[in-house]
């Protein structure tokens, strides 16, 4: 069943489907902690979803947002959000598989990009869900986090910005990743629900063909956090 629901408390409404995988916390953090500069003019969203990422970022600032999402049902219903709240100007969405983004747009085009990928790998150990559209949600069926760096560092500007959110078990693998695609770690986030336990979640903000040299923060997220908005400002 797909309903209207408020996104978070951000003043916006997002088309979701009741049956399938709907926003999470993850996209929330990966918009806060986007940071977004007057020269930044283009921002490509990798694995959109049902866009809550270009959303909130296109509310909040001016800038084209192009997202990327391959289920036609998900991406159907991220433009009906985006028209219900005015944004069309703003956001434009493909309904492609992110590896065939170069055919659309030439290398050295973005300022900023950004995703919120399948965290999990597929091994024949992998348990599937049995609804496709969670499946592809969650796993790497797609796409990978190797075709993900690949991507960033062909379609990213000299400088521009890479964001990602990711969980901390596969940091080994995104550090050489990046190093192999020239994405220099500028911060990392940790996120945790308690302090005394391990971080559940890690949000990275490289830079290509940045110089070396890396901040490292940390944040707890609970049930008490009543709003996400700013909660990366420094």
């Amino acid at each position: 069943m797909v309903v209207l629901n408020d996104l978070f408390d951000y003043n916006l409404k997002i088309y979701q489907d009741t049956s399938k995988f709907k926003f999470s916390l993850d996209s929330l953090l990966l918009s806060e902690y986007v940071e977004i500069k007057k020269s930044d003019k283009l921002l490509l969203d990798l694995c959109s979803g049902n866009a809550p990422l270009p959303l909130i970022l296109a509310s909040k600032n001016d800038i084209h947002i192009t997202g990327v999402e391959i289920q036609p049902e998900v991406f159907n219903l991220a433009l009906k959000s985006i028209q219900y709240n005015q944004l069309t100007s703003k956001i434009n969405l493909l309904n492609i598989n992110a590896l065939d983004l170069p055919n659309y747009f030439p290398g050295n085009n973005f300022d900023i990009i950004t995703c919120n990928p399948p965290f999990f790998k597929v091994t024949e150990k992998s348990l599937l869900n049995a609804d496709l559209s969670k499946s592809l949600s969650r796993h790497e069926l797609t796409i990978t986090l190797e075709d993900i760096f690949n991507l960033t560092k062909l379609l990213l500007k000299d400088n521009g910005k890479f964001y990602l959110i990711h969980r901390p078990e596969r940091l080994t693998e995104i550090l050489n990743l990046a190093q192999k695609n020239n994405l220099a770690l500028k911060e990392i986030e940790f996120i945790y629900s308690k302090p005394e336990e391990c971080a559940i979640m890690v949000l990275l903000k490289f830079v290509k063909n940045g110089k070396t040299g890396t901040k490292v923060y940390s944040k707890t997220i609970n049930r008490d956090t009543k709003t996400y908005q700013n909660i990366f400002k420094k």
